[in-house]
């Protein structure tokens, strides 16, 4: 698998391109976050590593810019704040990890999120549907009566989950551990957020998604305002 690497420190980008060789994946990498952008949609990267601070083009912003394109993000950061946290993960990010970096725990996270974006590919089944709402399973792509409708990584695995689990009931806590795939430190506002954005891309079909009071959320195709 093709990993982008995106840092404008040189010593971080050596040392990250060698522990991924070691472990088999192919790495390609640049110091600026317009390139990123270039690259991210010339060559279609299963993933990317992108740090927060650099000059021209933050990570935040290359992050935006990336949205469309479905590529999981790893965010790479000095910082440390839950707000830079919950607003990488708010942007589409998958996972955000604080410099210095174990190594090991680097690869354990790519591999993570990896086995997470392309846990459903080896269904026999190659779509799913919910009412008017299908998802391609394979191209990770998503249709609401016939027109494609395009989300984030976390809004996607968000509507996955809830439409391979209708009517179950979802605390905030079993969305975070489910859809951002480890032990999340912040807060489980991020959830409410993303199922605000969720609910407006959904549009007429907002409804599908139900708050359950006190407790959490859950999916159940209806048309009942």
């Amino acid at each position: 698998m093709k990993i982008l690497v995106v840092d404008d420190e040189p010593a971080i980008v050596d040392l990250i391109n060698l522990n991924l060789q070691l472990e088999g994946f192919e790495s390609i990498s640049c110091n600026n976050g317009f390139d990123a952008i270039k690259i991210a949609k010339s060559q279609n990267p299963d993933l990317i590593l992108l740090d927060i601070m650099m000059p021209g083009l933050d990570g935040f912003q290359v992050c935006k810019a990336l949205q469309k394109l479905n590529i999981p993000i790893i965010l790479l950061t000095a910082r440390n704040s839950i707000k830079d946290k919950l607003c990488g993960l708010e942007l589409g990010a998958d996972d955000y990890i604080t410099k210095p970096f174990d190594n090991r725990e680097l690869i354990a996270r790519i591999k993570t999120v990896l086995r997470r974006v392309n846990k459903y590919s080896s269904k026999d089944e190659s779509s799913i549907a919910a009412g008017p709402i299908s998802i391609n399973l394979i191209e990770r792509k998503v249709h609401i009566d016939e027109r494609e409708v395009f989300l984030t990584p976390k809004e996607y695995d968000l509507l996955l989950l809830f439409i391979e689990n209708q009517r179950k009931v979802f605390s905030r806590e079993n969305i975070l551990e489910s859809v951002w795939g480890y032990e999340y430190m912040g807060d489980s506002r991020t959830v409410d957020m993303h199922i605000q954005r969720l609910r407006r891309k959904l549009g007429d079909y907002s409804v599908f998604i139900k708050t359950v009071f006190s407790i959490g959320y859950k999916f159940e195709v209806n048309y009942e305002a």
